[in-house]
């Protein structure tokens, strides 16, 4: 798993966000669009791409998309 492709799939799960502006220390939770529906997109894709189940505690004790990428490389 490399966090430059990570980062690339979190920043698919935005509709309205130029993908630009994700980098791995991106903090998503001060994003105008992110949202609780996002935060589940999140956990979706990490399930279907990675086979990681997070929860939504590992989400929201997330600072920055390498925080995340940390937990799922963790886990695999």
């Amino acid at each position: 798993m490399d966090l430059q492709e990570f980062v690339q799939h979190f920043a698919e799960q935005f509709d309205e966000t130029d993908a630009s502006i994700f980098t791995p220390q991106t903090k998503f939770h001060d994003l105008e669009e992110w949202s609780s529906l996002i935060g589940l997109s999140v956990i979706g894709m990490v399930d279907e791409e990675y086979d990681v189940a997070l929860k939504g505690n590992d989400v929201k004790g997330s600072v920055t998309i390498e925080d995340l990428y940390n937990i799922v490389k963790s886990r695999i």
